[in-house]
Formats: C-alpha cells, sequence, structure tokens
C-alpha cells in the first residue's frame, strides 16, 4: 500500500516559500497535502494563501497551529534567528521539519536542536538543496567510487553580488538575526557540496573582511583547507563580485570535474576533463545520466518523503547537517584569530561554540545607545 499523503505545514510565506517550497509540493502533490500556513503579516499570508488555493489555513501564531493542525511536516522559511526557536517547537510537536539554511546560527543552536529530535524521535533536516539534482548525485558516485582518481585539488567559489538595498533589511548583516555575512548566508550551499564530494575536513586556514558594507559580519571570506583524504582546496564567499558565479572544480589524479552555474545546476552544467593518460572509452563512461534532475527543493523533498516513508533519518540533518555547520564556524574561528583550526576543536567552552563571531573584539557586535 502506498504511504497516506504527509501532511505539511509552512511557515513563513515570503519569496522563498511562494517560489520554492510551493512549487515543491506541488511537484509531490501525491505524497503531501498543504494544510496550513503561519506569517505574522496577514496581508502576506493571505496573498499566499490566494496563490496556494483552497484549504489552506492561516495562522499568524506557529504555536497555534501547531495545536490546531498537528502537521506531520513543517517547512520553515523565515529569518534565520527564528529557525531554532521554531524548528524545536515543530519537533516537539511530533511533526519533521526541513528547515531553509542555516537551520541555527551557532553550533551551540544545533545542539538544542539535536536534543529536542531525541526527545521526540522527529528528524529536522536544513534546505541543501545543490546536493540533489542528477549531476551531483553522479558526480558523487564517480568521486567516492574512486574511478576519477584520488582528489588532489579543489576550488569553491561563490562570487556573488549584493548592493546597500539588500543590507537594508533590518535582520541582514547582524550576528544576532543572520549569523554571518555570505559564509553563512550564500556560500553556505557550494561548500556543502563541496564538503558533500569530497567528505570530511581537517584543517582550515582563513581571511575575512569588510571591504564595501557597513555590517556587523564580514562581506567577503577566503579559506585554505585540507581534506582527509589529502585533497587541498580554496573556498572563496563574497557579496562583492559583480560577475556572479557558483563554480566548484576539484581535480582528481584522473580528470577534473567542473561545476559552474549561478543558483542551480543541471546535467549540463558538468563536466569532465580527462588526464592525458586516460582513454576516450573510459572517459566516455563519465557522461551526465540520461534523466536530467535539476538540483532544486522538489528534489531535496522528495528525497525527505523518502526518508518519512522508510522511518529512517533523512538527508542533510543530524551529524551531517552540523558537519556543514563546523566548517562555516571554523571558517570564522581561523579568520578572526589568525590561527589554523582542526575539525572538532570548537566544541562548549570554546567561543566560538555559542556564537560565529566568538566574540572578538573587532567582529563581535557593539553595544549601540
Amino acid at each position: 500500500m502506498s504511504p497516506a499523503r504527509r501532511r505539511v505545514a509552512v511557515v513563513g510565506t515570503g519569496a522563498i516559500v511562494s517560489g520554492s517550497h510551493l512549487p515543491a509540493l506541488r511537484a509531490h502533490s501525491e505524497r503531501v497535502e498543504l494544510v496550513a500556513a503561519v506569517d505574522v503579516d496577514e496581508g502576506r499570508l493571505d496573498a499566499f494563501r490566494e496563490l496556494a488555493g483552497d484549504g489552506v489555513a492561516g495562522f499568524t501564531s506557529m504555536d497555534e497551529m501547531l495545536d490546531a493542525v498537528r502537521p506531520d511536516l513543517v517547512l520553515i522559511g523565515t529569518p534565520p534567528s527564528l529557525h531554532r526557536g521554531q524548528t524545536v517547537a515543530a519537533l516537539k510537536a511530533g511533526a519533521w521539519v526541513l528547515c531553509e539554511k542555516p537551520l541555527t546560527l551557532s553550533l551551540a543552536e544545533y545542539d538544542e536542536i539535536a536534543a529536542a529530535e531525541e526527545a521526540s524521535g522527529a528528524y529536522a533536516s536544513v534546505v541543501f538543496q545543490h546536493r540533489y539534482g542528477s549531476g551531483a548525485v553522479h558526480a558523487r558516485e564517480l568521486i567516492a567510487s574512486g574511478e576519477l582518481g584520488a582528489p588532489r585539488v579543489a576550488h569553491c567559489q561563490t562570487t556573488w553580488h549584493r548592493d546597500a538595498a539588500y543590507y537594508a533589511v533590518p535582520w541582514r548583516g547582524k550576528w544576532s538575526t543572520e549569523g554571518g555575512g555570505p559564509t553563512m548566508g550564500h556560500g553556505i550551499h557550494q561548500y556543502d557540496l563541496l564538503l558533500d564530494l569530497l567528505g570530511p575536513w581537517t584543517e582550515i586556514r582563513a581571511m575575512a573582511a569588510r571591504l564595501v558594507h557597513d555590517t556587523e559580519s564580514e562581506d567577503v571570506s577566503t579559506a585554505l583547507v585540507r581534506f582527509e583524504n589529502g585533497a587541498l582546496a580554496t573556498v572563496v564567499n563574497s557579496v562583492l563580485s559583480p560577475d556572479e558565479v557558483s563554480r566548484i572544480r576539484i581535480d582528481c589524479a584522473d580528470a577534473t570535474v567542473e561545476l559552474t552555474h549561478l543558483y542551480g545546476h543541471r546535467n549540463e552544467d558538468w563536466v569532465y576533463t580527462p588526464a592525458p593518460h586516460v582513454d576516450s572509452e573510459r572517459a566516455a563512461a563519465w557522461r551526465t545520466p540520461a534523466a536530467d534532475v535539476p538540483s532544486s527543493h522538489t528534489a531535496q523533498l522528495g528525497a525527505l518523503l523518502d526518508a518519512y516513508d522508510n522511518g529512517v533519518r533523512p538527508p542533510n540533518s543530524g551529524s551531517e547537517a552540523r558537519a556543514t555547520l563546523e566548517f562555516a564556524a571554523a571558517l570564522y574561528k581561523a579568520a578572526f584569530t589568525g590561527h589554523p583550526v582542526h575539525a572538532g576543536e570548537i566544541a562548549p567552552g570554546d567561543p566560538f561554540y555559542p556564537a560565529m563571531h566568538g566574540d572578538h573584539p573587532h567582529w563581535a557586535p557593539k553595544e549601540r545607545a
């Protein structure tokens, strides 16, 4: 028998929910039913309910929605500072969660969610849709199998552009409400995919700066990373770049694999270049799959629903999602202290455990009169 349709609620009805989560729900309409929406802005809530169609109850309080509806799954698309509290509330109500990045503003907050998962038996997953789609799955399988040879050198680039109007939104650019700059809010998608492709890292050295924007957090960061498999990588996160691009390049012993896109990828965005010693027949086998599944919220939601139906932890949750957040914390610590940071060293008692700024005198929020 097919599993019952899962009853879904959305929290936040802004652009990311209406533009990405709602199409994903519609694509999986045989598996899910949108039953409720929550937003403190009643006008925006009403507009979303009209867009979503009949049968979607509206609430201005998440607690009231959870009590009244008892959804199976909650999709969260609110500003980052609300994610931890809303995720914990949904878990306590027994609902699974799919939350926009970053799931939390610190490792300490993430560990609160882990405790709520353990107490409830439900799971919280973070949206890292670039891991999904046929091109990413194919690249991951080729690298993991050793077919491309040992990874040696990598480059991960998120060079985007954001103007002053973007940072005029009150919650942006502040540690307490956004959790960081492009390291947390923009480049995290791309280096999450890098971690998915290359596996665990062991050491980070980094730099960060405020070069243009009047923000608490950085507007550019760069890092040098050593991976457990021996590969070395550079990671660049910028919102200062007029020519916007997202790129990953991994040079392995037998091939270079390169992904170039902006906000999402398809098969055609992945290119494999064989080393001179590789014969053409072997290289031909690296071609991307015939099925072309774009990276998207739709693809990730499908993977989460598969996990729900099978009663197993969904991808991009638990220790897997924590590893990406730890990478961000380590990058900030390395950049702000000027010292290398090793995997696992940021733990309770470390100033970078409760906050990404680590209470560093040049980066911590300043008290305002």
